[in-house]
């Protein structure tokens, strides 16, 4: 199944199951996370109401207010190449822990919005993912006992401003601001049940084809960050857990291979197109954002 969030013309959010290219309201509830916490998925599918023409709403993120985001770097690709591309070279403890760090479920946004430029970038990226949504809550969760706890899959983008994520972690903490101003995910949330576990992956930039893929290149799974991240605490429904970056699925990688000219950084004006196999594409324009302002007053 395929279940989205989407606003009307009067700003109601609603739920919605896609059958086929139609989308199907849910009556009664307005919050798919709702329906995913009482485990009730299967029996709202078997009340929708007739179907709406997709064109006259605005589809939001699936879950629009996750109460968590932990993103995390599970494709060795990614890691290995993006690590030279910053000077680096990829740390064993990577091969015997993942890692995430957690961003800001606030800036989450839906597969169509604009993504404004942050303030004092000109490094701006994309990020092309998959996440996990956790459907029922645990705590020292076991990697075999993992897919109990995953409601769906959604198609994921971590923006990324590649200028203050340099500078703000050279002071050992971060990435902060040079993640926290958008992530992106939509346009639905599809079922493990029809989750390609091969899905092809793809983005392009101005419809240049720059990012190719597969899911199945992961080195670490779903089940073993679902059980790293439930180490200690809780997973709660909803929460989102990316996958990080799929090999080449960024243009730090990309520039590093075949040169910043080739692949230069986002500009206001871009278009960003990123698809999955059975999971649908976000496709976004990248738009001039605000001035920082500056913390202290000049001396």
């Amino acid at each position: 199944m395929r279940w989205s969030t989407y606003r009307t013309t009067d700003g109601d959010e609603q739920v919605g199951l896609w059958r086929g290219d139609r989308l199907h309201p849910v009556p009664g509830t307005s919050s798919l996370l709702e329906l995913i916490a009482r485990e009730g998925l299967a029996a709202a599918a078997e009340q929708v109401g007739e179907p709406i023409d997709p064109a006259t709403v605005t589809l939001q993120p699936p879950i629009p207010r996750p109460p968590s985001i932990r993103d995390f770097m599970a494709f060795e690709e990614h890691v290995v190449t993006a690590s030279a591309a910053i000077g680096l070279t990829v740390d064993p403890l990577w091969y015997a822990q993942p890692c995430f760090y957690f961003t800001n479920p606030s800036s989450l946004r839906g597969p169509h919005d604009e993504i404004p430029v942050p303030p004092g970038s000109e490094a701006l990226d994309y990020e092309l993912e998959i996440a996990a949504v956790i459907g029922r809550e645990g705590r020292d969760v076991a990697p075999a006992d993992a897919a109990d706890h995953i409601a769906g899959y959604v198609l994921f983008c971590d923006w990324s401003a590649r200028d203050l994520q340099g500078t703000e972690m050279k002071l050992n903490l971060g990435p902060a601001k040079g993640k926290d101003f958008a992530s992106s995910c939509g346009p639905w949330m599809v079922t493990p049940d029809e989750l390609v576990p091969t899905a092809a992956m793809a983005a392009s930039v101005n419809d240049r084809p720059c990012s190719a893929g597969r899911l199945d290149a992961l080195y670490w799974s779903f089940a073993q960050m679902i059980a790293y991240a439930s180490r200690g605490t809780r997973v709660v429904p909803g929460d989102l857990i990316g996958s990080g970056t799929v090999g080449t699925g960024c243009l730090l990688e990309l520039s590093r291979v075949h040169g910043g000219d080739a692949y230069p950084w986002l500009r206001p004006g871009d278009r960003v197109h990123l698809e999955a196999e059975g999971l649908g594409a976000i496709d976004a324009g990248i738009v001039p954002g605000p001035d920082p302002i500056p913390l202290k007053e000049a001396s």
